[in-house]
């Protein structure tokens, strides 16, 4: 599997997709992904739940916890939390011919009727972070995110209406953005909080995770990393960028035999919960 000629890498050789990231509706995301494999937000739809469930009721919260999505691009992960829908019926649904045909404007209007028969009754207020405006926006229109936020916080500060939203969350999550966001964003964000705030983070093991670990932990937030398991992100999308990430996995003090070796990348799930005691 090769990567394609007009897409560029990041500086630790990672394929950039920013062609996919920002288009009116997911169709060309789900396409492009396909053919590698993309999970990692399956292996997340368990953890956020869980992890939203035992943070309410450790603390005794009255009423649906409110968890913000960073990166949250087209709604993905708010999709697999509140609704009975599996990574692969996403696929499904917009790879396939009737999707194909569709306008956008024809794709959300089906996507909402889609998403509505099959909301959870525990579904939860999701609020979505991300710098693609039309990702976004179609995740709002298609009524999988109740607030959406085009912003970058690695550069500005968040608008009062995000610091609002903020105030408001009670769980933060992140699949895919910690190496295109760092300790900024977190930063900025829980001197919004106004609760006590958790974080659940699946980052890649080829990327350094340490300084946002810093910047939680001065924010009262004590991270333990699960070490007993990986979670698979991807296939490579070419030799390349298996052999840098094998590089980075192996600065980072990890092996990657057995692992990136075998040509996925994959993550560590990271928990923080404000410190007790």
């Amino acid at each position: 599997m090769t990567t394609d000629r007009h897409r560029t890498n990041t500086a630790s050789g990672k394929t950039r997709f920013d062609d996919i990231y920002d288009q009116p509706d997911p169709r060309a995301y789900f396409r492009t992904l396909a053919p590698y494999e993309y999970e990692i937000p399956q292996h997340a739809q368990a953890v956020f739940r869980r992890t939203r469930d035992l943070r309410a009721h450790l603390l005794g919260h009255e009423g649906p916890v409110t968890v913000l999505d960073l990166c949250c691009s087209y709604g993905i992960n708010a999709a697999l939390l509140n609704h009975d829908l599996t990574l692969a019926d996403l696929y499904a649904h917009y790879t396939g011919d009737e999707a194909a045909a569709l306008t956008p404007h024809e794709l959300i209007e089906r996507d909402k009727e889609f998403y509505a028969s099959r909301r959870r009754s525990d579904a939860t207020p999701v609020i979505g972070l991300d710098l693609a405006a039309n990702a976004t926006r179609y995740a709002l229109d298609a009524g999988l995110l109740d607030e959406a936020y085009a912003e970058n916080l690695e550069r500005h500060p968040p608008s009062p209406e995000l610091r609002r939203a903020m105030g408001r969350t009670g769980l933060i999550t992140v699949t895919g953005g910690i190496g295109y966001i760092s300790h900024h964003t977190f930063d900025a964000l829980l001197d919004c909080a106004r609760l006590p705030v958790w974080v659940s983070a699946f980052v890649l093991r080829s990327v350094p995770y340490g300084r946002i670990t810093d910047t939680l932990t001065a924010h009262g937030l004590d991270t333990v990393t699960d070490s007993s398991r990986t979670y698979t992100q991807r296939l490579f999308t070419s030799p390349e960028e298996q052999r840098d990430a094998v590089r980075q996995v192996t600065l980072a003090g990890e092996d990657p035999t057995g692992y990136e070796s075998e040509g996925r990348y994959h993550t560590r799930l990271h928990e923080s919960r404000p410190r007790t005691g």
